[in-house]
Formats: structure tokens, sequence, C-alpha cells
């Protein structure tokens, strides 16, 4: 489902040359859910950011379902991101002034040639699976921290993409809203066959997962196949 041959990401600052990533290859199966891991400057956001097509690399490529990404013209590549990928953000990154229905509607009103009707039963049954039938109409503002991750959530899934890549996922929540929401992934996860990648700096939200790549300075130090763990965070 993904696939990194060569990856490489450069800065020029001018007078120097700050290598991010130094030549990453590995490949992520459809319907793994792989942990990123690593210390901050590890590389592992722009890593993110390359797999979806948010950033070029200065060598490699990003294979993403079949199709190579990394150098695409930006009109294909948004059709590629709109139909393949969803994201969750860390700082959530919902439009304050649309409603938790409309923010989880606006993939597929952006990407999707099916009904609008189609695409509303869709995100109603997204934002009940993730507890919030009663919360459809309210804006960001009128919602907590944990209850704007799960609107995130059901906005990543409304097009059903093959693949979900979540930034930190549950960095800006407290211990219970950030069970809530990883129970939340891994559910989605599993019910629609989805390919997960997951960058955290965290062990025990790492340990769910079914693999662990951790980054070092920009190279990959260690890629692990493990048995997820069922304890809380």
């Amino acid at each position: 489902m993904i696939a990194v041959e060569g990856l490489r990401r450069s800065i020029h600052t001018g007078t120097h040359t700050v290598e991010i990533l130094k030549g990453l290859d590995f490949a992520i199966a459809r319907g793994e859910f792989a942990a990123i891991m690593g210390a901050s400057g590890s590389g592992k956001s722009t890593l993110l950011g390359l797999l979806a097509g948010l950033d070029t690399p200065t060598a490699g490529n990003v294979t993403l379902n079949g199709t190579a990404i990394s150098y695409l013209p930006e009109d294909k590549l948004a059709q590629v991101r709109g139909k393949t990928i969803g994201f969750v953000f860390q700082s959530y990154q919902l439009i304050p002034t649309l409603t938790a229905m409309e923010n989880v509607l606006l993939p597929y009103e952006l990407n999707s040639d099916g009904d609008r009707k189609s695409g509303l039963e869709r995100a109603r049954t997204l934002l009940e699976s993730v507890g919030l039938a009663k919360r459809l109409d309210h804006y960001p503002v009128q919602l907590s921290g944990g209850e704007q991750q799960r609107v995130a959530l059901a906005r990543a899934f409304v097009l059903s993409p093959p693949i979900v890549l979540a930034d930190e996922p549950t960095g800006n929540l407290d211990t219970d809203n950030g069970q809530a929401v990883l129970d939340l992934l891994l559910t989605l996860n599993r019910s629609e066959g989805t390919t997960l990648v997951l960058v955290t700096h965290d062990p025990a939200l790492a340990s769910h997962a079914t693999r662990v790549i951790t980054l070092r300075d920009g190279n990959i130090i260690s890629d692990a196949v493990q048995t997820p763990s069922t304890a809380h965070l």
C-alpha cells in the first residue's frame, strides 16, 4: 500500500545543507498499523509530510496504492491525496465556521463524484460511531478538544480512504480522551480495513501498532513487527 524508496530530504540554508532524511527504504502492507517513532528532530514529521504528498523529496520516491506521487503535478497530486489519504492532525485543523457535520462532509464535497445525500449519510454514520450523534450542528468552538479530534477522525474516514496518516493524534489530549481517540482509530482501522500510519514519540501509543519504525537523525534504526498491546495508554 505504501512503498518508500531511497527517500531523502535536505534543506539548504545558504551556508550548508541539513539532511533531514538520509535515504529511507520500507514498505507498509494493506491494512497494517505502523507507528513511526523518534525523538524530536529525528525526521518523523518530515517523513509523514512526504508520505502525504505535502512536501517533495530531495531524492527518492513515495508510492501510494500503486501511484508514484513525489513528482506529480499539483493538480494530479491533489486528486490522489483526496481519494487515497485521510489525515488526522494533532491540532485538529477543523474549519471554525463549519459545523461538525459540515467539517466531516467537506472532503466528500471536494473529492467525491457521488451525490450529496450519500455523503450526508456517511458523515452522520461516522459521527454517530465516534459518539457525536447529538453534536452534529455544533461548531468547533462549542466542542471539547476530545470531541474536536473525534470530528477530525470522522472527517479522515469519510471517503473510506485506503490510507490514514495521523500526526500525534493524542498529543493535545488528556489521558481519557487520548485513550478514546486511540480506541476509535483502532476500531475504524479494523472495520474499514484502512492502512494506518501514526507518528508518535509515545511508546505506550506505539505499543498498540503491529509494526514500529524508529528514526534517529534521519535514518531508520529499527523496523520491528510486534504483537499489539491490549493495555490502556
